[in-house]
């Protein structure tokens, strides 16, 4: 009533008036605010909150965040962070990582490198994920195991020593997309105190006593690895990264079909053949030697087919 003393008596009317009238609007807005409010609190709730299930390379469970971009490299027990606004990217069902990496990853990795180079009790865990329905194309046994060898060797090339790295696969039947072709960040990174180092020595005598073999059709050098194959390949992988002057040797044998110096040559191709896949699944081709025995030592008698069929093999082992 004081303003109102200041106007005449016609305006105060029409401001009263006036103040009447958009209380229902006043009150409608309040109650949109109210409602708006509440709807974007829970979508921004849900999202901080989007945990997955996801099944290690050993079937377990576990919660894991979902792993778009950044990508986040933390230690739960020291003081280092590294958030990056890029992650590593591959073609659905593939494991060679997409280039260029973004430089401010290749920074954070030069970083992580100067962090845990002088700290026995820290090494690093690298996960990768797959979609279940991704077709699996690597020596693995599965395709995450195979992302998370990829981004070890990325992380080799700049300097990490392959004593601090370990790599894991896990499932997640939800992967974060980009153009429906190309999976956006399935990897983890994780500073930890657990070596998970087994006994590598005893590893690689399990693998020369029981190495990889490998069997060929006639004139062929095709090949593709069972399950079983594949876990002695991932057993012999991480062996190679904690023990130093230990190679992986590939032999190629063939039955006696032919002229013999034919079978020598047809060996050492199927042994050059496999380094090859070896490589492409992440070994270094310093760390491979191939050698051709042809048919100079069968396993089984050459006056059958079975017996021949067993004799065309390579076998994959280690020295």
């Amino acid at each position: 009533m004081g303003f109102c003393n200041k106007l005449t008596n016609f305006e105060c009317n029409i401001l009263q008036t006036n103040q009447i009238e958009m209380k229902p609007v006043y009150l409608v807005g309040i109650v949109l605010s109210i409602i708006l409010g509440s709807f974007f609190n829970w979508i921004l709730c849900c999202e901080s909150d989007n945990v997955l299930g996801a099944e290690d390379e050993n079937g377990a469970k576990e919660n894991v965040t979902s792993l778009a971009s950044p990508l986040i490299i933390r230690d739960q027990t020291g003081d280092f962070l590294f958030k990056s606004d890029s992650n590593f990217y591959f073609n659905k069902s593939n494991f060679i990582i997409k280039r260029p990496v973004s430089s401010q990853i290749e920074k954070g990795v030069v970083s992580l490198k100067s962090y845990i180079g002088n700290q026995n009790n820290k090494f690093v865990d690298i996960t990768g994920f797959y979609d279940p329905m991704e077709e699996n194309n690597s020596a693995f046994p599965n395709l995450g195991l195979a992302r998370a060898n990829a981004v070890k060797n990325y992380l080799l090339s700049l300097g990490v020593s392959s004593k601090k790295l370990n790599i894991h696969g896990s499932s997640k039947e939800v992967l974060v997309m980009e153009e429906e072709s190309i999976v956006e960040g399935p990897i983890a990174i994780a500073i930890t105190e657990n070596a998970n180092i087994k006994d590598a020595q005893a590893i690689i005598d399990n693998i020369k006593q029981h190495p990889i073999v490998l069997y060929f059709d006639s004139g062929k050098s095709s090949i593709r690895l069972n399950q079983n194959q594949r876990e002695k390949y991932l057993n012999m992988v991480r062996a190679l990264d904690k023990v130093d002057n230990v190679s992986i040797l590939v032999e190629g044998h063939t039955d006696n079909t032919g002229e013999a110096e034919a079978n020598q040559v047809l060996g050492r191709k199927r042994a050059e053949f496999i380094k090859e896949y070896l490589v492409s699944n992440g070994i270094a081709p310093i760390r491979i030697q191939t050698v051709s025995k042809g048919q100079l030592e069968p396993i089984a008698g050459n006056d059958t087919q079975e017996g021949r069929a067993q004799n065309r093999r390579i076998v994959i082992t280690v020295n």
